[in-house]
């Protein structure tokens, strides 16, 4: 699904990923944590195109084509959603009219019809349903007096109207109470746990891990991955610390 081979990033001209690798099969849910400045939100934003994050060496391929080479809106249309940490407002547009226009061009990228109207509202109501989001907070403009949780509730469902091959969720459970944590959780298994789908998990702590129960956890320190384990190796994390783990 994903291949990343020695990538090297920069920001403001300042390398932060330093020879990453990372192979991701179709199936599998991988972790990566790490203390701050680590490089894991740069990894999001240079896999997703997002401008300032300069590539400099490597490569990074999605189902076998070239992320490098596409437009950031090109690798959406491919299959990468990324979810961030900070959620951005977008005032007088709605979260029906924002989601619709948005899987629309990603269908007429891929040269598939547009949904009509009804068949959109459909699959809107079955993934808000999902993250127990009542359709009149989707008819509000995007984000806007919204709280952290719901927030969150609505990149989720977002991503399950989407329905990427890929998902990067960068902090997903960051300001999420146990309630709202435990909705995100489900939702994610929900959507994106399918034999056709990946997804990699950006997050500091193992709350997250209880609930969407991942097959890989990786430490990045340093701009690249520095240790590999299953589930125990976030546990450890959580008893230990970066520095005596990793």
């Amino acid at each position: 699904m994903l291949e990343i081979h020695n990538l090297h990033a920069t920001v403001a001209d300042k390398p932060i990923l330093k020879g990453l690798s990372l192979s991701i099969n179709a199936g599998e849910i991988h972790a990566i944590m790490g203390p701050n400045g680590a490089g894991k939100s740069t990894l999001g934003y240079t896999l997703a195109g997002r401008p300032g994050y300069e590539v400099t060496e490597g490569s990074a391929t999605l189902k076998g084509e070239d992320l490098l080479a596409l437009e950031p809106h090109e690798r959406a249309a491919a299959g990468l959603f990324l979810g961030f940490q900070y959620p951005v407002e977008i005032p007088g547009v709605s979260n029906l009219q924002f989601l619709r226009e948005a899987l629309n061009a990603q269908r007429k990228a891929r040269g598939e019809e547009p949904l009509s109207g009804a068949e959109f509202m459909r699959l809107a109501r079955e993934k808000a349903a999902l993250l127990s989001m009542d359709m009149e907070m989707l008819k509000r403009p995007v984000n806007v007096g919204f709280s952290g949780g719901e927030k969150k509730r609505a990149e989720m469902v977002q991503m399950g109207i989407i329905d990427p091959a890929l998902a990067i969720l960068d902090e997903t459970d960051s300001g999420l109470d146990i309630d709202a944590l435990r909705i995100v959780g489900e939702g994610i298994n929900s959507i994106m746990r399918r034999p056709d789908r990946a997804v990699l998990l950006i997050t500091h702590y193992q709350r997250l891990l209880d609930i969407v129960r991942p097959d890989y956890v990786h430490i990045l320190s340093g701009g690249r991955i520095v240790r590999t384990g299953g589930p125990e190796l976030a546990l450890e994390l959580e008893e230990r610390g970066y520095e005596a783990v990793a």
